[in-house]
């Protein structure tokens, strides 16, 4: 089973090159296509058996590949970005289409890979693969502000990468061996007791990771990827790039190898707390939708990280769901902008207005992701965030009480956004604008109903979960 996520998107990679010259690249979208369905689907099937207690898939195949709850969510949500990414690509790219979706099965190889390594230094490795095809993607189009976006990107991962090699030389050291095991039942006998390169280890190891995560103080380069990135990029960057590579690999590494170490987790509470306020204000000020977003995401990921820190199994369940949350309406988010974009020529919402007007379904869509975003019930955002809330509320009940009320920030920036795009008269220049047709539309209605169907449904899901012991 960990075979297909690898081996299909390469087979689909290799066919696709081997017949370049007799090949077009709408066959190479469906092909595409075909493979992001085809991983929604088994990762489904892998959900279902993880939850009612079946097989959890393992292969040794380089290092050993392994798929339980946590990492078959995280590869249902790659297969669902990726496919909305394409969607819009088909609406957007105008040449290039090609090598973008090259480049977008090589970055899902590198996605799959790391969601399902059990070992520090493989983990590593897939991250780098992950890195290096997102580097391409940002300045697929090789425009002034998309270089520079691309090379500020990697700088920042070669930060990373450097602490976490030494970071993987010191547990290698230590433990004498690198597997997420091994590494964690060395950290387990030595009952707190922790040389201090083993802590340089812990801080190397976590330090690199929140780099990829784009949490403050780390968060520079996500502003300068997200913005002058094409519209798919932004959708994959944003909806599941940086959370694959970073947050992620946190949530792995502090409960499988740090153990959930008190020390890791006061760090991940600290970091996120200052990313959901810093991110939120940051956001509040904004006039380009794509940085306003960029923001929002800096912001959201902090919540995540708050359930991570909580250290327990239903902040755990609140983070992986806000994960899939933010991949969703985040994407949502992004879509629309590319609608808007595609349709008005700017991104500037102080030469907006009225646009509900004009694209009914994208205002609907918009208001709908915003609600999300906010915690809003009954729509999906607001069951993950309750969840970090009652986790965090169990650790520490001002840093719950914080980061509940920072939900107002957000609603402060959507509802400026929301003003300034949607209300109010439409200018002149704006007066033919006509909703966003095709692959936009559909990808647009898509996450609006997942947005919708999670919210309602996850009550339902949670006392599943809860009567069968996984929270």
């Amino acid at each position: 089973m960990p075979l297909l996520f690898i081996g299909v998107p390469l087979a689909a990679v290799l066919a696709l090159n081997l017949a370049y010259k007799w090949i077009n690249e709408k066959l190479a979208l469906y092909t595409a296509a075909a493979v992001s369905l085809f991983q929604i689907g088994v990762s489904a099937v892998c959900i279902d058996l993880s939850l009612r207690g079946g097989t959890i898939y393992s292969l040794r195949f380089i290092e050993k590949l392994s798929i339980d709850t946590v990492s078959a969510v995280v590869l249902f949500t790659i297969g669902l970005t990726v496919f909305v990414s394409l969607i819009v690509s088909n609406a957007t790219l105008k040449s290039g289409t090609f090598n973008f979706i090259n480049m977008l099965l090589m970055i899902t190889i590198g996605m799959n890979g790391l969601a399902m390594v059990t070992d520090l230094f493989s983990l590593y490795v897939f991250i780098e693969a992950t890195s290096a095809a997102s580097f391409v993607l940002i300045g697929i189009n090789r425009g002034r502000d998309e270089l520079e976006g691309a090379f500020k990107y990697y700088l920042m991962s070669a930060i990373a990468t450097v602490l976490m090699m030494t970071s993987v030389a010191l547990f290698f050291y230590y433990a004498g061996d690198t597997s997420f095991i091994g590494v964690s039942s060395f950290i387990a006998g030595l009952n707190g007791n922790y040389p201090y390169g083993l802590l340089t280890a812990f801080i190397l190891y976590t330090a690199g990771l929140l780099i990829k995560s784009g949490v403050v103080p780390f968060h520079s380069w996500v502003l300068d990827t997200y913005s002058p990135a094409p519209a798919p990029v932004s959708v994959l960057l944003a909806g599941i790039v940086t959370k694959v590579s970073g947050v992620y690999a946190v949530i792995r590494i502090t409960r499988n190898v740090f153990l959930n170490n008190a020390a890791v987790c006061n760090v991940l509470i600290s970091l996120g707390l200052l990313s959901v306020i810093m991110g939120a204000l940051a956001a509040i000020g904004q006039k380009d939708m794509k940085r306003m977003l960029a923001y929002s995401s800096i912001s959201q990921i902090g919540y995540i990280m708050l359930g991570i820190g909580s250290g327990s199994a239903l902040g755990l369940a609140g983070a992986l769901f806000h994960f899939f949350n933010h991949s969703t309406f985040k994407s949502l988010l992004f879509v629309d902008t590319a609608a808007i974009e595609m349709q008005t020529g700017t991104r500037d919402m102080d030469k907006m207005g009225g646009l509900a007007q004009k694209m009914p379904v994208t205002g609907i869509s918009s208001l709908l992701a915003f609600l999300s975003t906010a915690g809003i019930p009954p729509l999906s955002g607001f069951w993950s965030k309750l969840l970090i809330i009652v986790a965090l509320w169990k650790v520490s009940a001002p840093v719950a009480v914080t980061a509940l009320a920072a939900g107002i920030l957000t609603l402060s920036y959507f509802l400026i956004m929301q003003k300034k795009v949607f209300f109010g008269k439409v200018p002149e220049t704006l007066e033919n604008v006509r909703e966003a047709g095709g692959g936009i539309l559909g990808a647009e209605i898509l996450l609006s109903v997942i947005n919708v169907a999670a919210g309602i449904l996850f009550p339902l899901a949670l006392i599943y979960m809860n009567s069968i012991g996984k929270i």
